[in-house]
């Protein structure tokens, strides 16, 4: 519910607020980067590495809630039993789901639109999310198998 709430968050500022936060996160990387490798770019420089970086910041902003929303979604489901194809698609559909209706959403705030290739771009962490708790839980009841196993044989 809380990251649902982040996203949602997110999606009702208008275009120009939007914007304007992922340019200011697009501005401290290429900062960052001049700073920690000293390269000395001039303020042009910086505004065009700016401007280049600001699309992907806006993506991977995207890929990284919908990253979160899905771990959250999909480790409660694999704590109580539900593993394998079935938690992929049970937690992929929600997700997707809200993901469409979060793109919806945006249509009715001003200066932002809907886009389906916004859905796909959330899929990627979706279905990254879900992987990864489909990897960490197996290998945490692998590993907790293995510790009881040393326990019993003792």
């Amino acid at each position: 519910l809380v990251m649902m709430y982040f996203i949602i968050s997110f999606s009702s500022q208008t275009g120009a607020e939007s914007g304007s936060l992922s340019y200011d996160v697009s501005k401290i990387i290429i900062l960052a980067y001049n700073k920690l490798l000293m390269k000395g770019y001039d303020n042009q420089t910086l505004n065009e590495l700016i401007a280049l970086i600001h699309p992907y910041v806006r993506k991977t902003a995207h890929i990284t809630e919908y990253f979160l929303l899905a771990a959250s979604v999909s480790f409660p489901l694999y704590v109580y039993r539900l593993r394998g194809i079935s938690l992929t698609i049970i937690a992929g559909i929600f997700c997707i789901a809200f993901a469409c209706l979060d793109e919806y959403f945006q249509t009715f705030v001003t200066g932002r639109v809907g886009t389906i290739r916004d859905v796909y771009i959330d899929s990627i962490g979706i279905f990254a999310g879900i992987i990864v708790v489909r990897i960490v839980g197996f290998i945490g009841r692998k590993t907790i198998f293995s510790f009881l196993s040393l326990e019993n044989g003792r």
